[in-house]
């Protein structure tokens, strides 16, 4: 009988442990996880100086990607809804007129990583609905522009941002980019690339994946695909100018590497992307 109870001890208390995610091996190429991290009900589409009637829907996705390397691994945005907002009865989030159905940790866990093994992190730019979890990768190093990093932690702080969701990246290992483009890992296959406008030190990531090809991850340097196609300029951008010239360039860096353009807004576009666990390579 003692035996027995020693027996059920132990069962019980290994089902008390929580089971520990997988954790993923290095891949032998460049990796690209894509996490559903919310729509946002964007109704004043007039200030991308577009109409109801030229678009297909004025709701917006708002996913975060990881970047995995056999060099280590780069989280590019982090959600709009902080993780710590979900409650435990499983009912979806919301944050202005943004609404989330999944936390990004667990997304993170089920695709076999935690933030601890997040190398670099990279926002496209400040604003709050790029940013919400940026405090969960304070342990990585923070790849950041100087107008990005300034801007993020001026007095008093921008109204198109929320501090508190990124503000122990302040003692973070910080690598300032100075370059038009940044390399980082070193090989090509991962390449910060500068376009300014939107924000005063926007930027846009570049991936080159062995099978699915290259990949532009726009950032806000284009929210709706009507506005690439019938060229619309926002009202609201930091310098409308810079913009107009970021969005050039980089449409020209798009059909000279003949790269995809995943527009990060695109409610339509992103429903068509595998997510996390899944993955392109």
């Amino acid at each position: 009988m003692t035996k027995l109870r020693v027996l059920l001890a132990v069962a019980a208390a290994a089902l008390s442990v929580p089971a520990q995610p997988h954790k993923a091996p290095a891949p032998k190429t460049v990796r690209l996880y894509v996490f559903d991290c919310g729509i946002l009900d964007n109704a004043d589409i007039s200030r991308y100086s577009l109409k109801r009637d030229e678009i297909g829907t004025h709701l917006m996705a708002a996913p975060a990607f990881l970047i995995v390397h056999p060099k280590g691994t780069l989280m590019w945005d982090t959600g709009v809804i902080p993780d710590g907002d979900f409650k435990p009865d499983g009912l979806p989030a919301t944050l202005n007129y943004a609404t989330a159905e999944k936390p990004l940790l667990p997304q993170l866990a089920e695709a076999g990583y935690t933030p601890a093994d997040i190398t670099y992190l990279a926002f496209s730019h400040f604003h709050w609905d790029h940013v919400g979890n940026g405090n969960m990768f304070a342990g990585s190093t923070w790849l950041v522009r100087k107008g990005e990093r300034d801007m993020m932690f001026a007095e008093p702080p921008s109204t198109r941002t929320m501090p508190a969701h990124y503000s122990a990246l302040k003692n973070s290992k910080t690598v300032v980019i100075k370059d038009d483009e940044y390399d980082v890992f070193g090989d090509g296959t991962v390449i910060l690339k500068s376009a300014p406008g939107h924000s005063p030190d926007h930027q846009v990531l570049f991936v080159k994946l062995a099978k699915t090809g290259p990949v532009v991850i726009s950032g806000d340097l284009w929210h709706y695909p009507e506005e690439y196609k019938l060229h619309r300029l926002p009202t609201m951008e930091f310098n409308k100018e810079q913009t107009a010239a970021s969005r050039e360039r980089i449409d020209a860096f798009i059909k000279k590497t003949g790269a995809q353009l995943w527009i990060q807004h695109d409610f339509y576009g992103n429903l068509k992307l595998k997510k996390a666990p899944a993955f392109y390579e």
